[in-house]
């Protein structure tokens, strides 16, 4: 597995871990690999070069590290899009949508403003497989494309970005948000012109927050990371829905009109059942990852839906989905995927898809969101461990087994070694908090004990 790509994409603190260098001579590389293949081949014979499109969200490291990747780019052959600030979901609808060669997302989604990252998206808008990625890593230590003259590549604003995503937003609606008042929190990120703008145009009365970003508060105080002005801002104004974006706006949260949070697996239990009555949810199947709450099986399960489950990350989903041909998944943290729509997560498009069923439904969020009731959750981090002893000790598997054992249907228990860090994760859920509670130290104290360093 790479060493330099994470779950989505490298990512790292800006100027000091991901520099300008290693954005360009990544640029470089993903040029040689990812113009490989039967559309590269037919855009060769056409004469033409590779296109690619760039974006970014509004942190201050974008800029330099744009015009790093953009310049890795030109220099291999590529003429280079620049959409500027824009949503994740939109750089990778647009490579579909103009039959891009590849596309490059300038963002660290909901980190802090120091952070910043850089992922691809191959031709057709989809994220990589971890094999292309390798392939990636291993070119930047060979030689790089250097065409000369008219073979470099070309720098262009693309112009009508925005609005051909808005459209194409608002193609997936087939019902009007008019009587709806929505308060939209922009994260102070890449949504924060183009999300009201979509919501109004669907009809919805509009009231925005995080809608100022500077480079440097992006998920300050505010976004799906922090919620708590979107809750106070919808009970203060009276609004029926609040909508949360990270900072690159592929997720979406929600708030009902009474302050309450409606989560990933709440949107994907409430979208998953009205698709399914309307006969648009594929195999009658949803794919979400391990992390998902019980409560979203046992809802799903009741009518009639079954629940797929695969690793952490909105790719591993994706990967499911396209594995089974299924076309709704996503992430408790907001992270939903409309494979009839979309290539990724998208937070404006689940956004725009919760506020047209509570029209169609004539429910207010909190009804639609009592399809679902959550298990509680506990999750205890076991650090300063052996991680990498987890899966060969046996008296760690004996213990979950028996605890297994002990829960029945009524709960269930996710242990899994941190790929980033030395810990272990130990997920528990149950009928009751204590219960969770009491499974999840348990088994913490004998990982404790068993791999402590």
């Amino acid at each position: 597995m790479s060493s330099l790509f994470g779950t989505d994409g490298v990512r790292g603190l800006a100027n000091a871990e991901l520099t300008a260098d290693l954005a360009l001579r990544l640029a470089q590389a993903a040029s040689q690999v990812l113009t490989q293949g039967r559309h590269a081949d037919e855009v060769r014979r056409e004469g033409r070069k590779p296109r690619a499109v760039v974006a970014r969200d509004p942190r201050i490291s974008g800029e330099f590290l744009t015009a790093a990747v953009s310049a890795g780019l030109a220099s291999s052959g590529i003429d280079v899009l620049d959409a500027g600030v824009l949503p994740t979901p939109a750089a990778a609808f647009l490579v579909n949508d103009i039959q891009a060669d590849f596309g490059v997302m300038i963002s660290a989604s909901h980190n802090h403003a120091a952070d910043n990252g850089i992922k691809f998206f191959s031709f057709g808008g989809t994220k990589l497989p971890d094999v292309v990625e390798e392939r990636i890593e291993k070119a930047m230590a060979g030689p790089r494309l250097q065409p000369t003259g008219a073979g470099v590549g070309r720098i262009r604003r693309f112009a009508d970005a925005e609005d051909r995503y808005v459209l194409h937003l608002l193609a997936t609606m087939d019902i009007s948000l008019a009587g709806l008042h929505i308060v939209i929190d922009c994260a102070n990120g890449a949504a924060a012109g183009i999300s009201p703008r979509a919501f109004k145009d669907a009809g919805a009365q509009v009231t925005v927050i995080g809608s100022d970003p500077d480079g440097l508060n992006i998920n300050e105080g505010c976004g799906s990371t922090d919620l708590a002005l979107l809750k106070k801002t919808v009970v203060e104004v009276g609004a029926d829905l609040g909508i949360a974006h990270d900072g690159d706006a592929d997720r979406c949260l929600a708030i009902d009109a009474s302050g309450q949070v409606i989560d990933g697996d709440h949107i994907m239990a409430i979208l998953a059942v009205s698709m399914d009555e309307r006969g648009l949810l594929k195999s009658s199947t949803v794919v979400a990852t391990v992390m998902s709450n019980l409560g979203l099986e046992i809802a799903l399960n009741r009518e009639g839906i079954s629940l797929r489950r695969s690793a952490v990350g909105d790719r591993y989903v994706l990967e499911d989905m396209a594995t089974g041909a299924y076309n709704f998944g996503g992430e408790q943290s907001g992270h939903i995927i409309f494979a009839d729509h979309s290539t990724t997560g998208d937070g404006l498009l689940t956004g725009l898809h919760l506020a047209a069923e509570m029209v169609r439904s004539g429910k207010t969020a909190t009804e639609l969101a009592a399809v679902m009731t959550a298990l509680p959750q506990i999750l205890v981090n076991v650090k300063d461990v052996d991680h990498t002893l987890l899966d060969s000790d046996t008296e760690i598997a004996a213990l979950q087994s028996e605890l297994e054992d002990e829960l029945g249907d009524s709960g269930r228990i996710l242990l899994r070694a941190s790929g980033t860090e030395p810990l272990v994760r130990v997920m528990v859920e149950a009928a009751t908090q204590d219960h969770a509670e009491s499974v999840a130290n348990r088994l913490a104290d004998t990982v404790r004990a068993r791999l402590s360093r």
